[in-house]
């Protein structure tokens, strides 16, 4: 079972106005909501996915937006990962397109056209995954560890840092060059650790 989630950060099911997320097209239309952004009463999260002026947007926040975007049967079938984790946390940019990650040991179907999203198939245990409200996510410190290995350093060492300097994340570099070492010839495993390096250099400095 994927670990529950220990600060995703609170919304409020109801405030004084009625819901804080909002999805187009259930209860305004994205147009609406574009014209409630403008008028400063909503912002945007990702997708057609808004929230309240004076809600954070938070991990859970940015994991329910990411949920809502896929299509309805691909929804809680999959983990989040890679850099998708990484903005989820608040350590990265908004995807271009989500990264879903599926256990390379199950069985999985493919994504529909034009789902926004690309599916790959991992090894994914349970330890490895964790709950944002019902959304799962990949660990920080899995996370951080496939940043490292699957990212170019001038993608992944931003990223990294970003993550090394939240504690609630508790992904500090020297987790993750153990981690990182205790794979057996791993494709990307000596950039990574090069990254990693270069992420320790910059905290120590």
């Amino acid at each position: 079972m994927p670990l529950p989630c220990p600060d995703p950060g609170g919304i409020p099911q109801v405030t004084s106005t009625g819901g804080a997320v909002f999805h187009a097209g259930e209860v305004f239309s994205l147009p609406e909501l574009q014209g409630m952004c403008r008028d400063g009463l909503v912002k945007p999260v990702y997708g057609s996915t808004f929230l309240r002026w004076d809600v954070r947007v938070s991990s859970l926040a940015r994991a329910l937006a990411a949920q809502h975007s896929l299509p309805e049967q691909v929804r809680g079938r999959y983990a989040f990962g890679w850099m998708s984790a990484a903005w989820i946390f608040g350590c990265a940019e908004p995807p271009a397109r989500l990264s879903l990650l599926a256990d390379s040991r199950r069985r999985s179907t493919a994504l529909p056209p034009f789902s926004g999203a690309v599916l790959h198939e991992v090894a994914l245990g349970p330890a490895d995954r964790m709950l944002l409200g019902t959304v799962a996510v990949t660990q920080p410190l899995r996370t951080a560890y496939d940043v490292a290995l699957h990212f170019p350093p001038q993608e992944s060492v931003p990223v990294l840092l970003a993550m090394a300097r939240v504690p609630e994340l508790n992904c500090p570099p020297s987790y993750l060059k153990t981690l990182l070492r205790s794979g057996y010839r791993i494709p990307g495993t000596r950039r990574a650790l090069a990254a990693v390096e270069e992420v320790s250099a910059a905290l120590d400095g």
